[in-house]
């Protein structure tokens, strides 16, 4: 049995539930003939309480990077997260992550440790939903034409709220209520959250280094309930739309409300998740659905990484 040493950044919603299934998947790590140590977890305030298992090193000094084989982050945001990743990931050890704020605006210092095959990313996009993996292996292989989704669980609230005839302000309170909103809620409903998703999946079938900048952003804010129920009348919906397509001899990004036929896949499957049709020449249209986000759904696709860094899987390449 070795020992393979784990540390954690932050230790929030998402972090709390990496730790619990640690502990619940300990059967797969024994019949790997591993025993994971959690070497540190990087909070704030190291007396507040949290849901941890017991004995948890909670601290405030990142010391322990230093003793860590791989690192797992969960902070969010990004000038804290870069400050401590960059250095970690230059010594030649992996780094697993669902920030995809830090991977769309930051690519330019991360791309070479992502061609490394350093850092693993899974969870950055639809959370437990597996779209990155396929993404970056087997889909490789078909001629990609086009990719359409809906990546954001709060637009997708309030938009279906305000089909039943809530007020977009009053869907949106709801939310915030609800925990789905951030507050302020303006990278969800201003559409840059899926902004920064869509950049990390260009990166996989259009171009290795497409830039953040690139995508074309129009959230929700301004749709109204009128042009809610106009679109119900006439057999539509409205979803807030990541889209990438062919443009003349380069790519075209775009991420806006648009109305969709109820029948698309993007409002079956997308009812109340996260949905993406990838389309290439060879493999046709292929349906991704599931949970894209919550503690537990993100967790799966991060403790997922690190058992894929266990067995030797490299992480996740972009088009080079």
């Amino acid at each position: 049995m070795r020992t393979v040493t784990v540390g954690l950044l932050g230790c929030g919603t998402v972090g709390q539930q990496v730790l619990h299934l640690l502990e619940r998947r300990r059967d797969i790590f024994d019949n790997l003939g591993v025993r994971v140590e959690v070497t540190g977890v990087l909070v704030r305030d190291a007396r507040r309480e949290r849901d941890v298992p017991p004995g948890t090193p909670l601290t405030s000094d990142p010391a322990f990077l230093g003793e860590s084989s791989v690192l797992v982050e969960a902070l969010g945001g990004i000038d804290q997260p870069l400050a401590l990743l960059l250095p970690y990931l230059r010594s030649g050890r992996p780094v697993i992550t669902a920030n995809k704020a830090l991977l769309a605006e930051c690519w330019d210092d991360l791309r070479e440790h992502a061609l490394a095959g350093r850092l693993y990313y899974e969870a950055s996009v639809m959370a437990g939903t597996p779209v990155i993996g396929p993404m970056s292996t087997v889909l490789r292989a078909s001629t990609f034409t086009r990719l359409q989704a809906v990546l954001n669980g709060t637009c997708n609230y309030i938009l279906t709220q305000m089909e039943g005839g809530r007020s977009y302000a009053d869907a949106l309170a709801q939310a915030q209520a609800l925990g789905y909103a951030e507050d302020p809620p303006t990278l969800d409903v201003g559409g840059f959250d899926t902004a920064h998703k869509l950049t990390v999946l260009a990166r996989f079938c259009a171009d290795g280094n497409f830039p953040y900048s690139a995508v074309e952003v129009r959230g929700i804010e301004d749709v109204t309930l009128e042009e809610v129920a106009q679109a119900q009348a006439a057999g539509e919906r409205i979803k807030l739309v990541a889209d990438l397509r062919r443009e003349g001899a380069g790519w075209r990004a775009s991420v806006s409300p648009r109305r969709l036929p109820a029948t698309h896949a993007l409002c079956n499957e997308g009812a109340s998740r996260n949905a993406m049709v990838y389309e290439g020449e060879e493999c046709g249209a292929l349906i991704f659905a599931g949970g894209g986000a919550g503690g537990m759904v993100t967790a799966s696709a991060m403790v997922g990484d690190l058992l894929d860094w266990l067995i030797g899987f490299p992480g996740h390449v972009p088009l080079h």
